[in-house]
């Protein structure tokens, strides 16, 4: 199978599995995705993972993804409730 082939057919499964899982959004984000969702700057993002705040992944030496998972949660629990 040719390289174009393979991953051509790789996100056509990928597609498949999340469209029957009904999944919206990828679970691991960038961290230009995660300073978005914050409205934070690099520092803050990197404090707040430094923290133990937020939930991420290095899995390569200049490579970090974050959890959306855990920054919603992080989000919902500093949520403040209007009178």
């Amino acid at each position: 199978m040719e390289q174009k082939a393979f991953y051509e057919l790789v996100d056509r499964v990928v597609k498949h599995i999340k469209e029957k899982h009904a999944v919206t959004h990828d679970r691991w984000i960038t961290p230009a995705e995660a300073q978005k969702i914050l409205n934070v700057g690099r520092t803050c993002l990197q404090s707040l993972r430094n923290e133990g705040k937020i939930v991420y992944s290095h899995p390569m030496k200049k490579i970090i993804l974050y959890d959306r998972v855990s920054i919603e949660k992080y989000l919902r629990t500093h949520t403040k409730q209007t009178f």
